[in-house]
């Protein structure tokens, strides 16, 4: 007895068991949904088309521009100010708010009037996820300049000499409910300073409204991706619940008919960070005043529109 108990007692203190013991068979297990996970998301990965820089056609944009502007102009009723706060040539980095959801309503719009406004023949790119340029019938955006999310794109299109717009929320942002509408929510997220300080190119914001009346955006479904370990399988930290067409309920906003709300963009002026912050900007100072900068001027769009949807 008293040999079973010091037993007892060893394991309860982290002491190894004794030799010829086998493991125990959760540890087993763990190790084996791991390596399930593991190859799940390796599967994955392989299946989503990885956009090329090269891809972007201007043939294909100038053909399509008419009909695009078109189903802006009457379905999300498009509105784009301030497009000559861009500097006219040379590498710039638009910094901007994100709504809407996986069909980036509020992408379409700005893209259609940048083409319009600098001509296809400027070179323009659109960071987004994988999963967006994956979705069935958006295949097509990558001929637009849309390419996959990541340092590298970001540092090659500016070094190129293109236009680049970013989305710091990335998918929290473009999920958040729809009663935080009319909010700039980065996430804290500041990548995106480094990137224009790395390249020493101006941060010009962008600011839009209306995104998110598309649908009824419920919750981002932050637990329930972590639950479903989708952070592992699809770089997703969140699996959205909304209401929308044609599914009513739609889990992870994996394709909607966007409700026709009308969409407002507005382009603030460029800001050079070295100019206006020092030599050796600082990367908090810089977000905190860009996102009070982007915030202001979100509420004084919210401050125009009477009733959601009809703007």
């Amino acid at each position: 007895m008293v040999q079973a108990d010091t037993t007892r007692s060893a394991r309860r203190n982290g002491h190894e068991p004794a030799a010829g013991v086998p493991p125990p068979e959760p540890s087993r297990s763990r190790s084996l949904i791991d390596r399930a996970w593991r190859d799940l998301a390796g599967l994955v990965q392989r299946r989503i088309p990885r956009a090329d820089l090269d891809e972007r056609d201007p043939d294909f944009i100038r053909e399509q521009l008419p009909l695009l502007w078109l189903f802006s102009s009457i379905w999300f009723r498009g509105e784009v100010r301030g497009l000559g706060n861009i500097p006219d040539d040379g590498p710039v980095l638009l910094v901007g708010n994100h709504s809407g959801g996986n069909m980036i309503p509020d992408t379409m719009v700005f893209t259609v009037a940048f083409s319009t406004y600098f001509g296809v023949e400027r070179t323009f790119y659109q960071l987004a996820h994988n999963l967006v340029l994956s979705l069935p019938g958006l295949s097509w955006l990558r001929k637009f300049g849309t390419v996959a999310a990541s340092p590298d794109n970001a540092r090659q299109a500016l070094t190129s000499g293109a236009a680049l717009l970013v989305y710091p929320g990335g998918d929290y942002e473009v999920h958040r409910p729809s009663w935080q509408s009319n909010r700039v929510d980065f996430g804290g997220r500041k990548g995106f300073i480094r990137l224009a300080l790395e390249q020493d190119v101006p941060i010009v914001p962008v600011v839009a409204i209306g995104g998110q009346e598309t649908a009824l955006f419920l919750t981002r479904g932050e637990r329930l991706a972590r639950l479903l370990a989708l952070d592992r399988v699809l770089r997703l930290k969140v699996l959205p619940v909304s209401l929308s067409l044609p599914w009513i309920v739609n889990v992870g906003d994996f394709g909607h008919i966007p409700l026709p709300a009308k969409i407002t963009i507005e382009t603030l002026p460029a800001i050079d960070l070295r100019a206006e912050f020092g030599p050796d900007p600082d990367p908090d100072e810089v977000y905190d005043h860009l996102i009070r900068l982007m915030q202001d001027a979100l509420d004084a769009l919210a401050a125009e529109r009477r009733f959601p949807v009809l703007g």
